[in-house]
């Protein structure tokens, strides 16, 4: 049974349209295809960097939430090692994170694997990012609409602040991207990305970025609740 979204009439009308229903998928997989191609040297190239900088395995892969809410496995090069503390339990993600790790996040080269998603159809080039599957149960019903349309590789929320924005503002980025989605708009994201990769804008430290959804929705939960 199709997952039902509360939409607007002008998101409705996007996400049946014929673009979002066939040209953007076909556009993926002409791109995608094009770019393993293009880029199968760098690819193995990183492989063996990874391997020889953080050991095995080489990929990293995270279960997130699809079209539809279905879950789906995302695939990236790893950009943190597996050193645990005294008692086998895994170091904070920065302790771990290596240099070349942040060089890979930094260009958005961990991304690379990530193009068997788009080949598979479990992701788009443009669209709202992929998030963790844990984070169900918090979103407001009309910010369930990203999930309306296959996730991104980049987005517009990813272009307009990244990890610097709070999670009402990505969502509601998400959302007017579903209500605008067209060719020219995928072009325009796509441009903003390159401008963004080559300048590097909107990086920032881990001990810096936005709180989990989870966290931060549940607070603000536990807070309501206390008013009331």
């Amino acid at each position: 049974m199709e997952t039902q979204f509360t939409t607007t009439d002008k998101q409705q009308k996007k996400i049946n349209g014929i673009y979002n229903r066939f040209i953007k998928r076909a556009i993926d997989i002409v791109l995608s295809l094009t770019a393993m191609i293009l880029f199968g040297w760098l690819f193995l190239l990183l492989m063996l960097i990874v391997r020889i900088n953080m050991g095995s395995p080489v990929f990293y892969s995270s279960q997130r939430a699809g079209r539809g809410e279905k879950p789906f496995r995302i695939y990236k090069f790893r950009s943190m090692t597996n050193e645990t503390d005294e008692n086998g339990v895994l170091l904070p993600s920065p302790q771990r994170l290596t240099k070349f790790g942040r060089l890979l996040r930094s260009t958005s080269l961990d991304e690379l694997p990530s193009l068997w998603n788009i080949l598979k159809g479990e992701l788009s080039i443009v669209g709202p990012r992929p998030l963790p599957m844990k984070y169900l149960p918090y979103y407001r019903e009309d910010e369930r609409v990203r999930h309306a349309v296959r996730p991104g590789l980049t987005g517009w929320a990813q272009v307009n602040g990244r990890n610097a924005i709070s999670w009402d503002d990505k969502f509601s980025l998400d959302a007017e991207y579903v209500e605008n989605m067209s060719l020219l708009f995928d072009i325009k994201v796509l441009l903003y990305t390159v401008i963004k990769v080559i300048k590097r804008s909107d990086i920032i430290q881990d001990d810096q970025q936005t709180a989990s959804l989870h966290i931060v929705r549940a607070d603000m939960n536990k807070q309501t609740d206390e008013l009331s």
